[in-house]
């Protein structure tokens, strides 16, 4: 029955348990790559502009527990407004937009309000 199995990757004869579907991690690594390669660059480049924004917040903000910044600025640096992981609405009904711990609010047409979350 082991002379039957190839391996998906390169075709060589797989030895081992009934089950097993590569010859070694090598091509079982390399199969997968391909396979997950188009999913894996999508997720890989929101993250990518999930953590630029959340470093532009992080810089932005520095070590002042809030601060008032035009829209200029954030543009300026790279900043992409339609990622976030989270909103949060506080009580007066205004809608805080985050990037992990760091979020802005907008409060005029074009001015936000960068904040740090507690928790």
């Amino acid at each position: 029955m082991d002379a039957q199995r190839k391996c998906l990757q390169c075709a060589k004869k797989v030895i081992g348990r009934a089950d097993k579907k590569f010859c070694n991690d090598y091509c079982r690594n390399a199969y997968n790559n391909v396979v997950k390669g188009s999913v894996n660059k999508i997720v890989r480049n929101i993250n990518n502009k999930l953590k630029r924004n959340r470093n532009i917040l992080e810089q932005i903000l520095g070590s002042e527990p809030n601060k008032k910044m035009h829209k200029d600025q954030f543009v300026k640096e790279g900043f992409h407004f339609d990622y976030h992981t989270h909103t949060i609405q506080n009580k007066k009904g205004d809608t805080y937009f985050f990037c992990y711990e760091y979020g802005y609010l907008q409060t005029g047409e074009n001015w936000f309000l960068v904040v740090k979350s507690k928790h």
